[in-house]
């Protein structure tokens, strides 16, 4: 659906985006991921052909990215800019109709999209009569009202409270659902987890990881593993195939230890060391969090 190909964007001495790269497939839910100033709304203006790349190429469902893809694009920027004096519902026909839509089309889905998101009183409100996050609902409706087959989300969850938050995850998951591929940027590492099929991460101006975030998780592995057993605590002999990093004692007679395979050694090896001894009730291993890879590579790359 979208290939970035080395993308480079530099503003009055500096360096925005240096050979950014990558490839967002059909149907993903994709994350741009990075620090504050990484790069990634710069990437998104880009897209949105807000902005043109210094050098690199954008391709757009196997066409170089022209003005003709605008009204398949819907954008949601982080800097929110509604029409404050402006009534609600005219508002979202007028922008949707900036896409293609005729008034009749955009009335209607616009009905259906209140109803949906129990807006139905806005109609005839200003955007400046409403919260903050009333606001981002109202924006994110005008986002998606013409059906684009790319979303691209900058900072989608800012300013929701936790209820509203769900919301539109779930809707983000139903538009994805019926077809419409999504690029979001966030701070949100849970949302990452929940949401995304693939990531990329960008540092001071660099794309520094990218790929399936399952892929990605389970390259991080460091051969450590969670037993958690019952009865008598056990005295790990030098043949054991594995180090204890930590252990702990429950109040029902259970024991929880952290290990660390041994080279060569697997997670049937500590079962059969381990089932002579004691009965055990959990064997996991232990797979880091995108926050934690996040972290880790960010500082990998010397910003705090």
């Amino acid at each position: 659906m979208l290939s970035i190909r080395n993308i480079v964007k530099q503003y009055a001495g500096h360096k925005a985006l240096s050979d950014v790269s990558l490839e967002v497939e059909r149907g993903q839910v994709y994350g741009l991921l990075g620090p504050n100033g990484a790069g990634k709304t710069s990437l998104i203006r880009i897209i949105n052909q807000i902005t043109a790349p210094d050098s690199g190429e954008v391709y757009f469902d196997g066409q170089k990215l022209n003005q003709s893809h605008i009204e398949r694009i819907g954008y949601l920027p982080e800097e929110r800019g509604l029409y404050k004096k402006m009534e609600i519902g005219e508002q979202m026909i007028y922008l949707a109709r900036l896409k293609g839509l005729s008034r009749a089309d955009a009335t209607a889905r616009l009905k259906h999209w209140f109803a949906k998101l129990e807006m139905e009183t806005w109609w005839k409100k200003k955007i400046e009569e409403l919260s903050k996050g009333m606001q981002q609902k109202a924006q994110f409706v005008a986002t998606v009202l013409h059906e684009p087959d790319l979303i691209i989300l900058d900072e989608p969850f800012s300013g929701f409270d936790p209820v509203n938050a769900e919301i539109i995850k779930n809707e983000i998951l139903e538009l994805n659902e019926k077809g419409a591929t999504i690029l979001f940027s966030t701070h949100r590492m849970e949302s990452v987890e929940e949401l995304c099929d693939a990531i990329a991460l960008i540092n001071k101006s660099h794309k520094i990881l990218d790929g399936k975030v399952k892929a990605i998780r389970h390259s991080y592995t460091s051969e450590t593993y969670l037993v958690e057993y019952t009865g008598a605590k056990i005295h790990f002999s030098d043949t054991a195939p594995f180090s204890v990093l930590s252990e702990t004692e429950g109040d029902d007679n259970s024991h929880n230890i952290k290990l660390k395979l041994h080279q060569g050694n697997s997670a049937n090896d500590v079962l059969h060391y381990l089932l002579p001894q004691t009965r055990i009730n959990m064997l996991q291993e232990v797979i880091p969090s995108m926050h934690e890879i996040f972290i880790q590579k960010v500082k990998q790359t010397g910003h705090e």
